[in-house]
């Protein structure tokens, strides 16, 4: 019990500590570096609390994907952040507003937070259930719309992104499949005929 505490402590102070350099560092390349720093120490408190699939999906998807990606565009984007950050006093009253905004939201959430009487008959009922099936379970049994919604919802961002980073070069040759698949002999081939020692003009 002495050592899953220590670990719960180390595991849980480094995330934080990672945290608070993300948005602190500033150098970008820094803050990716931090971040995942901050989901591998995320990923060992699932591992803590038996949540394993979580703790691997964590690592695959985003340290794997996510983070990786946010490097990648960093380094290869090469912005200039002391440029950005010259208005950053214009926005800091919206800012300040979001921010006391979320704040709010987050102690409604904690204050009115409890747990459930059936929450220990559940996970007893569930022992002979494994990780992943238990959150397959609960998640296309009890919160399907949500995580459909939420497909959608990045489905359209996606779509988005390529819509705006999408630019067509005018002097760019493209490919048109309709119009080569509806190409005749008659518009793509000329018959000449040349006369005995003649050429063509």
């Amino acid at each position: 019990m002495i050592v899953n505490a220590i670990f719960f402590y180390l595991f849980a102070g480094i995330c934080v500590a990672s945290a608070v350099m993300v948005i602190s560092a500033r150098n970008p390349v820094h803050s990716v570096l931090f971040l995942i720093l901050a989901f591998v120490n995320a990923a060992g408190l699932f591992v803590l609390l038996g949540a394993e699939f979580l703790a691997m999906i964590l690592i695959i998807v985003y340290v794997g994907a996510v983070a990786v990606l946010f490097l990648f565009v960093v380094m290869m984007l090469d912005v200039d952040f002391t440029e950005l950050r010259q208005g950053f006093l214009n926005y800091l009253p919206i800012g300040a507003l979001v921010g006391a905004v979320l704040l709010v939201e987050l102690l409604l959430v904690v204050g009115g937070w409890a747990i459930a009487p059936g929450v220990g008959h559940a996970g007893s009922a569930s022992a002979s259930m494994t990780n992943t099936q238990a959150i397959g379970l609960v998640l296309y049994t009890r919160y399907v719309y949500f995580f459909e919604a939420a497909g959608v919802i990045l489905l359209v961002a996606m779509i988005g992104a390529i819509v705006m980073t999408l630019q067509h070069k005018p002097n760019v040759r493209r490919q048109n499949i309709a119009e080569q698949v509806a190409r005749r002999t008659t518009s793509a081939i000329e018959l000449v005929k040349v006369k005995p020692g003649q050429g063509l003009s």
